[in-house]
């Protein structure tokens, strides 16, 4: 009987072992496929002039111009900072375009664009989920900036009125395994979200 238990706790024991072993393996190849994505993705981040819904309204509105335009821009990028060094260069243009936008609806608001390093939460775009972190971004500021914001991805175009460009060319196979995995049903999603969130507020800048 002793020897009968032994030998159950004995198989109790390899099999916990086995899955510790499992999720660890899993783990570190989800954290690399995340640690993929922050290199080679580009953000897309439109933050409005205000809350009011007539600016949130504009907002969309200057996304729609800032899709439009750079969807001609990438065209061909191979790589994230090929498409930033072919987008950086027109950032002015497309001030002009977004700043038009808004004029013809009656809006006298200026727009500033930059890339900045940006904290995103979780996000599902179709079949792609996108985890938590710090991403480089195409930062699109209307007026004051102090409104709700939307976000999506630039590159590879997965947010591009031709979305649906291949990103196996652009990720290692940890990456796109990420990208297809269910947030749903992976706590490693929430797993990252939370030590990425709690990253961002350490290295975020205090005001003097």
């Amino acid at each position: 009987m002793f020897r009968n238990r032994s030998r159950l706790i004995a198989l109790e024991i390899a099999v916990l072992l086995a899955f510790v072993i499992s999720l660890t393996v899993q783990t570190a190849s989800f954290c690399r496929g995340c640690e993929d994505l922050y290199r080679n993705m580009l953000r897309l981040h439109v933050i409005a002039n205000s809350d009011a819904a007539e600016d949130q309204r504009l907002k969309l509105l200057v996304r729609d111009t800032v899709l439009r335009e750079g969807e001609a821009i990438f065209d061909g990028s191979a790589d994230v900072q090929s498409a930033k060094e072919k987008l950086t260069p027109h950032f002015a243009a497309l001030e002009r375009a977004a700043e038009r936008t808004l004029r013809e609806n009656g809006c006298a608001d200026s727009v500033r664009i930059s890339l900045e390093r940006t904290y995103f939460n979780t996000r599902t775009y179709g079949e792609w989920t996108v985890p938590a972190g710090t991403y480089e971004a195409v930062c699109v500021r209307i007026g004051d900036g102090a409104g709700r914001n939307w976000w999506c991805v630039m590159f590879p175009p997965l947010c591009l009125p031709a979305a649906g460009a291949p990103t196996d060319a652009v990720f290692s196979k940890d990456g796109q395994a990420v990208l297809g995995s269910d947030p749903h049903y992976d706590v490693r999603f929430k797993i990252v979200e939370l030590a990425q969130s709690a990253k961002a507020k350490l290295h975020k800048p205090t005001k003097s």
